[in-house]
C-alpha cells in the first residue's frame, strides 16, 4: 500500500460553500495541514468543513467557522483527521479573493 504526501487543494474558495477536495474511490486520506493566507490589506473570514460522504457542509462538520485571518497574514491549522472515500472538504470565504487556502495530507491506497 502506497502512502503519498500530497497537496490536496490550493486556491481561493468562493463566497458560497464550495467543495475543494473529494477523496477518490479506493483511497483514504490523512488530512495534515490547512494554511489560510489573507492576501488583502483587511481582515477576512473563512470557514472549512470536513464532510462525511453523502453529507452537507455546515456547522455540524466545521473544522473552523468564520475564522478571522488578519490582513496580509497566514493562519496554519495542524491536524490529523482520517477521511475515507467520498468524504470531502468544503470551504467558503466572506470576501471574494481575500483568502488563499492550501490543504495538504497523505493519500493512502
Amino acid at each position: 500500500m502506497a502512502y503519498l504526501p500530497a497537496r490536496l487543494y490550493q486556491g481561493q474558495p468562493g463566497t458560497t460553500e464550495t467543495t475543494v477536495y473529494t477523496v477518490p474511490t479506493g483511497k483514504t486520506v490523512i488530512l495534515k495541514q490547512i494554511v489560510l493566507a489573507n492576501v488583502t490589506t483587511l481582515p477576512a473570514k473563512v470557514s472549512v468543513s470536513l464532510v462525511p460522504s453523502g453529507g452537507t457542509a455546515g456547522d455540524g462538520n466545521r473544522l473552523c467557522k468564520d475564522l478571522s485571518v488578519p490582513a496580509n497574514s497566514i493562519v496554519t491549522i495542524d491536524l490529523s483527521q482520517v477521511m475515507t472515500a467520498g468524504d470531502f472538504l468544503s470551504a467558503v470565504q466572506g470576501t471574494s479573493g481575500a483568502i488563499t487556502v492550501t490543504i495538504s495530507g497523505v493519500v493512502i491506497g
